[in-house]
């Protein structure tokens, strides 16, 4: 057995996609949205998203159309609404979890403490959360993602905001310094 300093699976540099290394490049929010409907609870780790200022605001996000949250949003039957909790540097392994890159033994809500609001399941000690409403559209997409935009209807920030903020750089997790 040989250990390698790269990763065993990552496409030689020639091979890789100019705009997603562009994309790496940027740094990102972690956050995990969340939903109910059908009976039961749905998340997915996103960072690919935006927040609107205005009257009202708005929450654009990508989300894996494959996912248990990508389906249930685009369940005719779902409830129409998503909370994007945002994620501090201590909640790192529960970003793998929700993304599935990590393990999670009894589901990924078994991960953390939650609470339910009109929503969805809201994670107690995140750095704050948006509870939205989904704009009534058909599904669309942006570049592979499902496009899920949502009118803000709550904003709540985490207690301390002294806490250090997860984000997304060049494929790794890392955090800013709290102001």
């Amino acid at each position: 057995m040989t250990i390698h300093s790269e990763h065993p699976f990552a496409d030689p540099p020639e091979g890789r996609s100019p705009l997603r290394r562009f994309r790496g490049r940027l740094v990102s929010p972690v956050s995990v949205w969340t939903a109910l409907g059908r009976g039961h609870r749905a998340g997915w780790t996103v960072s690919s998203f935006l927040v609107a200022d205005g009257e009202p605001g708005e929450v654009l996000g990508l989300v894996d159309e494959d996912s248990d949250l990508g389906e249930l949003l685009t369940h005719p039957q779902a409830q129409p609404a998503v909370v994007v909790n945002l994620l501090t540097w201590e909640q790192r392994a529960l970003a793998d979890a929700f993304a599935g890159q990590a393990p999670a033994p009894g589901g990924v809500f078994r991960l953390g403490e939650w609470t339910e609001s009109e929503w969805g399941p809201v994670l107690l000690d995140s750095a704050g959360w948006i509870g939205a409403r989904l704009v009534p559209q058909p599904p669309d997409h942006a570049g592979w993602g499902l496009l899920v935009r949502a009118t803000v209807e709550h904003v709540e920030l985490g207690a301390s905001g002294d806490d250090a903020p997860l984000v997304h750089a060049r494929g790794r997790y890392r955090t800013l310094p709290a102001d």
